[in-house]
């Protein structure tokens, strides 16, 4: 079984492309969803981040996002210290959801796989890339967010121009027919490579 990370900027369109996966049979495990649901629910994660941020982490045991992201996206040595917690957690799981796998391949979805420095972990890579505009407009559609705020996300990650050469497979997604084709395209030389 080989793994493949999916990756790509905020509003690519990555986890779009995960779900095309999905719809072939693919194994997709979406690392943002799992982190939520790992902060969420293990003792183990909750008490250090109530050690790391305080006891407002958790309202009525539920994951104060609001505050946290207040305090870590201020903060980038805290963001840093959560990220320690958090990330080798969700690879513990990521490895064990793998172990119960019968696919050829496995795709995990992870925004910062090249700004986490994580390439070395995947047997193959793909990014997602769309135009700043049509990602910009996707975010805006999707999130309470404004335009500043998005922009100032887009261009805290890495480019595009950056993550490129180091993918093995790019797929620009802006018409879903066409981003269809190409994971259509890529699931059969995936396959045939596993």
């Amino acid at each position: 079984m080989i793994i493949v990370g999916l990756t790509g900027g905020i509003g690519s369109g990555k986890t779009t492309v995960g779900k095309l996966f999905q719809t072939l049979g693919v194994p997709v495990y979406n690392s943002d969803q799992q982190a939520k649901e790992l902060m969420q629910n293990s003792k183990h994660l909750i008490k250090k981040i109530k050690s790391l941020l305080g006891e407002e982490s958790y309202v009525d045991k539920r994951l104060n996002r609001s505050f946290i992201a207040q305090k870590v996206f201020r903060d980038k040595e805290l963001l840093h210290k959560l990220n320690a917690i958090v990330h080798p957690a969700v690879r513990e799981d990521f490895l064990l959801w793998v172990s119960n796998q019968k696919h050829a391949y496995v795709i995990q979805e992870t925004a910062l796989l090249f700004e986490n420095k994580a390439e070395k972990l995947y047997d193959k890579i793909i990014l997602v890339t769309a135009p700043e505009e049509i990602r910009v407009e996707r975010v805006l559609l999707r999130d309470k967010n404004t335009r500043e705020a998005i922009l100032a996300r887009i261009h805290n990650q890495l480019s595009d121009s950056v993550k490129i050469p180091k993918a093995d497979f790019i797929i620009e997604n802006i018409k879903l027919e066409e981003t269809k084709e190409k994971v259509e395209s890529l699931n059969r030389s995936l396959l045939e490579y596993s």
